[in-house]
């Protein structure tokens, strides 16, 4: 017994779990270095693009730039607020830039899960455990997009919404607002938010209604809140949402994913979880603990159950928001167990959390590591460059910059967003922006690329100049056979034809 005490009182001591932390979140940095996600991302750089002509047009786009099929269909940069940071590290620093900026948005998800799970919690291991479990389902199925902002500010909407629910106060809320003006500006998943906010509130309104009418069972957790401040809370929360370039406009982007049915049948992470991976089954589990913990309570939590329930249906349709349960159940779980000893059943004492001086002391050991780490992961401007070039076709677009050619140019959908960045003298024909082109062009583009038999009256590859593909995708060996086009360039990676001249 001695031992474990002793282990008790280490495991309490300020440094061993600062030491722990900056343990964590260094190996979240290195193994983005590792991985270089920052820059093998087929989207970025359309945000990239996208990002430059804000500063330099200094308005914000309403129609399809950097397209030429799409040029005048009606489109928002709705992550405006990602996007232009993104452009000035790399106008600051180059692709160290983009590096750095990718990877610290991926440790600020990770730190704010943790920064969540602990507030809940109160518990430095348990959120530590929590948090860790968590980003292993879910930070590196990704890339550093602006997804990575509804993370983190999901994280802190969650965290309001309980601590305010846990204490009965509604001060915590009337953060909300703010944090849905920022979101509305940086991505359209803000729309999760909203939900949730609106659920909180419409649960709320139904236990008090319920309690007005003598229905309500004794196992139902009550409602302690005043519900028509509830309600106008979650109305600024609407309005803030409204208040950007896009104003309510933003809502009608929503509705078009809503509807869209292209991505779920033809783009890999918005497709349903194959359990292929072993981040799946830590998903599954984690939701089977969340469940398991709020079943353990002795009152069920209507909003705990109702938002467990539709992050699973949601996570587990795509495989690009599972995210949304991780989160979710990271949050129900250490909230539970903030209240009530696991073990126990007892109140527990909540650990006080760090200090302004010792985050700072974290943050400034947390650099070092980094710096010590980049030298040791390649993760230079030139480490940098061999991994885009390993994966873009980097060395095609130089050769046609070198030999330039008439256009309109003719792309596949993967390296759109590149050669809007990497090649703009050419608008692309397609890139990763499913709102902009709609089902029809984004089907149209993907058949094609397959090597479909339509591909012959295809209007867009009949009207090219030049086509630029992979020499993976079938369309590229259909037309070393076509007579219309003539082979001018190709390496290990890419093909490039230009369409021969009738004489």
């Amino acid at each position: 017994m001695s031992i474990v005490r002793e282990l008790r009182v280490v495991w309490r001591l300020r440094g061993v779990q600062l030491l722990a932390l900056l343990m964590l979140l260094a190996f979240v940095g290195w193994r983005a270095f590792q991985l270089k996600f920052c820059v093998l991302d087929l989207d970025i750089w359309w945000h990239l693009k996208v990002g430059e002509w804000i500063v330099a047009h200094r308005g914000f786009p309403h129609v399809g730039i950097l397209s030429r099929t799409a040029a005048d269909r009606p489109w928002m940069a709705y992550s405006w607020g990602y996007e232009v940071p993104l452009s000035r590290a790399y106008a600051w620093f180059g692709l160290m830039g983009v590096g750095v900026f990718g990877t610290l948005l991926t440790m600020a998800v990770s730190y704010a899960v943790y920064w969540m799970a602990r507030r809940l919690a109160g518990r430095f291991w348990l959120a530590a455990g929590l948090s860790t479990v968590a980003c292993s389902a879910f930070l590196f199925n990704l890339m550093p997009r602006p997804v990575f902002l509804s993370m983190i500010l999901f994280a802190v909407t969650l965290t309001l919404t309980l601590e305010a629910q846990r204490t009965s106060r509604l001060q915590p809320l009337y953060w909300l607002p703010l944090v849905f003006l920022v979101w509305a500006n940086c991505h359209i998943q803000f729309a999760y938010g909203i939900f949730v906010v609106g659920l909180f509130t419409g649960v709320h309104l139904f236990l008090q209604l319920s309690e007005h009418l003598g229905i309500v069972p004794d196992f139902v957790l009550p409602s302690r809140l005043p519900v028509r401040r509830l309600v106008l809370i979650f109305g600024s929360c609407l309005l803030a949402t409204c208040l950007g370039p896009y104003s309510y406009h933003l809502y009608f982007v929503i509705f078009t994913y809503a509807g869209s049915k292209f991505p779920y049948a033809f783009i890999r992470e918005f497709m349903a979880l194959n359990f292929r991976a072993i981040s799946h089954y830590v998903e599954l589990l984690l939701a089977g603990a969340a469940f398991f913990t709020l079943g353990r309570q002795k009152r069920v939590d209507l909003f705990k159950l109702a938002l467990l329930t539709v992050a699973s249906a949601v996570a587990f349709r795509t495989m690009r928001d599972s995210w949304f349960l991780c989160i979710s159940a990271v949050a129900c779980m250490a909230d539970c167990y903030g209240e009530v000893d696991a073990i126990e059943r007892e109140p527990i004492e909540r650990e006080p959390g760090e200090t302004v001086p010792q985050k700072a002391g974290l943050a400034a050991g947390l650099a070092l590591l980094l710096f010590l780490f980049a030298r040791n992961t390649d993760f230079n401007t030139r480490g940098l460059d061999d991994a885009m070039s390993s994966v873009f076709p980097v060395n095609a677009v130089n050769f046609l910059r070198r030999n330039p050619q008439p256009g309109p140019l003719y792309n596949t959908f993967d390296w759109g967003g590149f050669l809007t960045w990497y090649m703009p003298d050419y608008p692309v024909a397609i890139d990763g922006r499913t709102d902009l082109y709609g089902d029809e062009i984004d089907t149209r583009f993907f058949r094609t690329q397959n090597g479909d038999a339509s591909y012959i009256d295809d209007p867009y590859l009949n009207e090219a100049q030049v086509v630029l593909l992979s020499k993976k995708v079938p369309l590229a060996s259909a037309l070393l056979s076509d007579a219309r086009f003539s082979l001018i360039f190709q390496d290990s990676l890419t093909v490039v034809f230009v369409r021969r001249q009738t004489p």
